[in-house]
């Protein structure tokens, strides 16, 4: 880090807290000796995955956002919990949750900071395969969930294309595309 760009926080303070994450202000003092106030969100960080059946197919999820007020294409992802050390169990917990499905194996794809001039999340990608269909979901009281499966090339050429919406999506989907 360039030490001559850093902020120096001199107050912090939760300005708003709700279920998910909390509306931060910080008092700091910029480079140039000013003061100001800066307004974050502080969420946990997260996991996303990206399943894949033994034939190939991707288990995606359709979900309604209210946020964008529509139902989104995305993948399985959600927050980690206070105790979860083990960001491979986090994932596969998460896909069992939202999909019913489990997965034979998964590796880490990417690790991104998908918007951190905003909230100070990480989100940690994964790629599950072999997935199938073992349980029902377990979706949490604010989750609507629609479980599809999606053919990989179909995916990719929508991310490619601006179409796939979800930013978790698109990183994994792009991603993963790269490093074939």
């Amino acid at each position: 880090m360039d030490d001559d760009l850093a902020w120096e926080t001199t107050d912090s303070r939760i300005d708003y807290d709700c279920p998910g994450f909390e509306v931060r202000e910080d008092t700091v003092t910029f480079p140039d000796d000013s003061t100001g106030q800066y307004h974050s969100v502080t969420e946990p960080d997260a996991v996303v995955i990206l399943p894949f059946t033994p034939d190939g197919d991707v288990v995606a999820i359709e979900e309604w956002r209210q946020a964008v007020g529509r139902v989104n294409l995305g993948l399985p992802a959600g927050g980690l919990e206070p105790d979860d050390d083990d960001l491979v169990a986090a994932a596969r917990r998460e896909l069992r949750e939202e999909t019913g499905y489990e997965a034979d194996r998964l590796d880490p794809v990417a690790t991104v900071e998908p918007a951190n001039g905003l909230l100070d999340a990480t989100h940690h990608h994964f790629v599950a395969y072999d997935c199938e269909p073992t349980t029902d979901q377990s979706l949490d009281e604010n989750e609507s969930i629609r479980v599809t499966e999606r053919d990989f090339e179909t995916l990719h050429q929508r991310a490619v294309a601006g179409e796939l919406r979800d930013g978790r999506a698109a990183v994994s989907v792009l991603r993963y595309a790269a490093a074939e």
